[in-house]
């Protein structure tokens, strides 16, 4: 199947999907797609709340494209590379509706930062989470904001210190990443379904007011996650990572 990002709306509730056949990884293109749908679906009035979630039935988003990062030769590619996630996690913070995660399937890298930047998150049992940034010579820089800000800084350095191993969604959902875990798709759609049509039912303004809440202190992130993805593409063109990358796309 080919890449797609696409938006549906059904009973007020915007479905917002990505796919990609690499394990649902992230290139440029499919960033930008998904920032660009989240804005849309912030301006029609007809959806009252939005659902993100994947295409497929087993990796939720394996993070960075490596096919893309190998090819980067220069510091402004790299940090605009990165500024992809960057925008995106923007973008969900500022869109004034609320955001509910479905998380089927494993979550790696970027992957993580999605579901983090969601405003809760649902997933299965298989929805198993890993920082691999520092095994490939980056760091999750960009991402470290919202998964520090959902899961607390102990377990955000846990994790990417412990960059080879997955933590499972039990563990997740115990450090606030998952506010519910599911035995299967199904439960874990019904439930995300029965949440969606709640929230429509409420006080759209009320909604949009709490967000706000929610996201308080958060009003530097323009500017820092600019500095962070300035910083990963720098490192993304060190020796180590460029071989280390090769390895991991033979």
């Amino acid at each position: 199947m080919e890449p797609y990002v696409t938006l549906t709306i059904e009973n007020s509730i915007g479905y917002i999907e990505f796919f990609h056949p690499d394990h649902n990884a992230m290139p440029s293109d499919n960033l930008k797609k998904l920032e660009e749908i989240i804005v849309k679906a912030d301006n029609d009035d007809d959806i009252k709340v939005i659902v993100l979630k994947s295409g497929g039935d087993r990796t939720f988003c394996a993070g960075a494209s490596f096919k893309e990062l190998i090819s980067i030769d220069n510091e402004e590619d790299g940090k605009q590379f990165f500024l992809g996630f960057a925008n995106l996690i923007n973008t969900m913070r500022k869109c004034s509706k609320l955001i509910i995660g479905r998380v089927q399937g494993k979550a790696v890298g970027g992957g993580v930062g999605l579901a983090a930047a969601t405003d809760y998150c649902l997933a299965t049992k298989y929805a198993s989470i890993k920082l691999s940034e520092l095994s490939i010579g980056i760091g999750p820089f960009v991402i470290e904001p919202a998964v520090s800000r959902k899961m607390g800084k102990t377990t955000m350095s846990q994790m990417t210190i412990d960059a080879e191993s997955f933590f499972s969604a039990e563990f997740a959902n115990d450090k606030g990443l998952y506010a519910n875990v599911y035995k299967s798709m199904d439960a874990l759609d019904n439930a995300v379904r029965d949440l969606a049509n709640k929230l429509v039912s409420y006080n759209p303004e009320a909604l949009k007011e709490m967000k706000t809440v929610f996201w308080k202190g958060t009003e530097n992130w323009d500017a820092l996650l600019d500095e962070r993805a300035k910083i990963s593409g720098n490192l993304v063109l060190s020796a180590f990572t460029k071989e280390t990358l090769k390895r991991f796309n033979q």
